[in-house]
């Protein structure tokens, strides 16, 4: 049994590593973001990210000589690279651009407790009581952040509609992509379904044409670091922590997202944070700690 609890360890650690390199390039993500999305539009915004994406994880793949995956992988793959890589994505830009942060950061992070309430009715992954509790405090905490970060709650109704899409699309590409991780490895279901997500924004190619021929050379390079960094690397790490956990768990982890961005914001645009977001980003902290800590064995 000794055995078997260290490997079980082992891997937890490893998850645990990889759900953290996520958390933190999603949320250095937003930061580029702030600059990429005032010179490209949400489609373009998107689509050369996950060009800069695909090209990567092509490469690696390439190199890994993966190949393709099962057949029995596919339907997820489709299903998470057309939701997740390209109605998220575009949803959220264009969200960005009608409401606040901090009003997007609220209604985005309905995301995680669809994830968990979905995983555990469709996936049988069960309600854990730590699960729930974590989520409770994280969702509060995401709440105090994106009060303290509002215009005062000056919020477009089309961009509160579309951050609930991006949540939805996020909630259902999850699901879609955990029974996908049994058939096929985690750098195929990120590589292929980048690619996927590539294919779904194609119509925003002269979009994405003009923005390149006007934009400054700044937001370019933040468009190419979101593809390499927060879409290829951070999607991998988060397929490969996803496999290894339920997806319930990982859904709660990226609470952690918004507290990072606050860090962020404040060390490199120099935005200081208020009180009320130090108390938040604390809450979802403690709930991610509380939501991803181990059940003990009663024997």
């Amino acid at each position: 049994m000794n055995a078997i609890t260290e490997t079980q360890a082992g891997t937890d650690r490893k998850a645990l590593l990889a759900a953290a390199v996520t958390v933190v390039l999603w949320a250095s993500a937003f930061v580029a973001i702030r600059s990429a999305v005032e010179h490209y539009t949400p489609g373009a915004l998107a689509l050369g990210r996950l060009l800069a994406g695909s090209i990567t994880l092509g490469a690696i793949l390439l190199v890994r000589r993966e190949g393709w995956p099962a057949r029995a992988a596919w339907p997820g793959i489709v299903t998470s690279g057309v939701l997740w890589f390209g109605v998220y994505m575009v949803a959220l830009n264009w969200g960005e651009q009608e409401v606040d942060a901090g009003t997007a950061a609220m209604v985005v992070n309905v995301g995680p407790v669809l994830i968990a309430l979905l995983s555990g009715w469709i996936l049988k992954e069960g309600f854990p009581r730590k699960l729930l509790l974590g989520m409770a405090v994280s969702f509060s905490g995401a709440a105090l952040v994106g009060v303290s970060m509002s215009d005062g709650g000056r919020s477009s109704v089309l961009g509160v509609i579309l951050c609930v899409v991006a949540a939805a699309s996020w909630a259902a590409a999850v699901l879609a992509q955990k029974p996908a991780l049994k058939h096929a490895s985690a750098l195929q279901v990120t590589a292929f379904g980048c690619m996927i997500g590539t294919v779904a924004c194609l119509p925003f190619s002269g979009q994405l044409i003009t923005g390149i021929a006007h934009a400054p050379l700044s937001s370019t390079l933040n468009l190419v670091y979101l593809g390499v960094f927060p879409t290829a690397l951070a999607f991998t790490t988060w397929a490969y922590a996803l496999a290894r956990t339920t997806a319930g768990k990982m859904g709660a982890t990226t609470y952690v997202v918004p507290a990072l961005v606050v860090l962020m914001a404040w060390l490199v645009l120099g935005e200081v944070p208020g009180w009320l977001t130090f108390a938040g980003g604390a809450l979802c902290l403690v709930g991610v700690a509380i939501s991803r800590a181990r059940q003990r064995s009663m024997n």
